[in-house]
């Protein structure tokens, strides 16, 4: 009888764990975020494509936690604008870090 209390506890402990393991932190993404920045990306790189005024070939872009990085080299200060403009209007981001740099 005094084994299933210790089982229990075993199971309960173990469980824990488990969600631990599953948490996040700052600096890690869980695995639905990781998807998430995924797509953002994706509809980053798409708007600034569509946009005529930007090469977009010079511009990487890489998102954390729904916070979108833009770097690379571009013309002039106004396509480091429209950037970051056009980088604001897409669904899902909630801030651009702008590292845009004039040739």
């Amino acid at each position: 009888m005094l084994q299933f209390p210790r089982v229990a506890s075993l199971v309960s402990l173990l469980g824990c764990v488990i969600l631990l393991g599953c948490s996040t932190s700052p600096k890690q993404e869980s695995t639905g975020e990781y998807l998430d920045d995924g797509v953002i990306t994706t509809k980053v790189i798409a708007a600034i494509l569509h946009e005529p005024g930007l090469k977009s070939a010079e511009i990487n872009v890489e998102t954390f936690k729904n916070q979108v990085q833009l770097s690379g080299f571009v013309s002039t200060q106004t396509e480091i604008d429209l950037a970051t403009r056009v980088t604001n209007t897409v669904k899902g981001v909630k801030h651009v870090k702008n590292d845009l740099r004039l040739k």
